[in-house]
């Protein structure tokens, strides 16, 4: 039934449009208790079998949904209620910025994919926290905070951009993830080269250790998939050696070619620049997570995100070494009810597996590589 209601109506809308149409229904039922209790029973049934602990965090399953869609904490409830189990919203930046010039955001349909070139619109921290601070949950859920540079923001003074988010935000979230890979912002991406990751990492861990004293917010990094391997492995021992938390691997590339693409490469070329995520990114998402893994083990926490639509795509994933794994353009085209398919059939995935927990299977495809 969503499918045909997308070919009918979202695919023929704008697509930012569409998307404020489809966040403002979730939100509007998330405000009405018996609706959104009754959504939930429908949409989110709970799989014991599922439960994972991530990060010293509990939660429900490992499927979340990834930053881009919920950037001002404005329908946490609403996406619990359709059943992701964690929700990372974001990217905020220290600064209030209304984004990039529209039209910015694109559709692939024939590729199940998007072209995104937002630009980090979003309130600000200040405003978002006070939204987090003033926020009375409906659904337990964790919730991660992703934060990003300020555009007005010279390179040079990135840290101290990052580190106001961070000291703002902080003690509102379940985990905090420092984003230097989006390809919309000019300059983010040098952030990710160690010399210049290094110092950002280790200001904000400071921050969030001076801000928060009675717990310690885990603190993650989100890498882009157009890393050369080397690169990808400097990031994993700089998260190592700092004591990072996790990594999450990966955001939106820049690629075109080599994905794979069946949309005419004059329409893509038209759309110009821009990150594209879904389908076409799940080989080289894939590659980085186990190279990741390869590096790391279990050390830290890995989240798998990038071209993830199915139960077989999350399963992939935690045998490739995520122990969680994220979710974003596939809920476009996927609708209310892909949560649901997805725990279904991860439960079922599990049970026919020689894995007793999910825990078990995490990284299971490089133990079978090295017996």
């Amino acid at each position: 039934m969503y499918r045909f209601f997308f070919r009918l109506v979202f695919r023929r809308m704008d697509p930012e449009r569409a998307h404020h149409l489809a966040f403002a229904w979730i939100r509007a039922v998330a405000r009405v208790p018996v609706l959104r209790t009754f959504v939930a029973a429908v949409l989110a049934p709970r799989h014991k079998e599922l439960r994972t602990e991530a990060l010293g965090l509990r939660m429900h399953g490992p499927f979340g949904l990834a930053a881009g869609f919920d950037k001002n904490a404005a329908a946490i409830d609403g996406m619990a209620m359709l059943g992701f189990d964690h929700v990372e919203i974001g990217t905020v930046t220290a600064q209030p910025q209304p984004g990039n010039p529209k039209k910015r955001l694109f559709r692939l349909v024939v590729d199940r994919a998007l072209i995104n070139r937002m630009g980090f619109n979003n309130d600000g921290s200040a405003a978002v926290a006070r939204r987090l601070a003033e926020r009375n949950p409906v659904f337990r859920t964790t919730v991660g905070v992703n934060i990003g540079k300020t555009k007005i923001v010279p390179e040079a003074e990135a840290v101290a951009d990052y580190v106001t988010s961070t000291e703002r935000l902080a003690t509102h979230a379940d985990y905090l993830v420092v984003n230097v890979s989006s390809p919309n912002t000019p300059g983010l991406r040098n952030l990710q080269a160690a010399e210049a990751l290094r110092p950002l990492l280790t200001a904000v861990r400071e921050a969030a250790d001076r801000t928060v004293t009675d717990r310690r917010v885990p603190l993650l990094v989100k890498i882009a998939p157009d890393l050369a391997d080397e690169d990808v492995d400097a990031v994993a021992d700089l998260a190592v050696e700092l004591g990072l938390d996790g990594i999450i691997a990966t955001n939106t590339t820049i690629a075109r070619e080599g994905l794979g693409l069946r949309t005419p490469q004059r329409t893509v070329e038209a759309i110009g620049a821009g990150g594209l995520s879904g389908a076409p990114l799940k080989e080289r998402s894939l590659e980085v997570l186990r190279r990741l893994y390869a590096r790391v083990g279990d050390r830290i926490t890995l989240v798998g995100v990038g071209g993830v639509e199915t139960a077989d795509d999350v399963w992939e994933r935690i045998l490739a070494g995520a122990t969680l794994v994220q979710g974003y353009s596939a809920f476009i085209y996927e609708g209310p009810f892909w949560c649901r398919a997805i725990h279904r059939g991860l439960a079922e995935k599990l049970a026919a597996s020689p894995y007793a927990t999910l825990a078990d299977a995490v990284g299971a495809e490089h133990r079978k590589v090295t017996a």
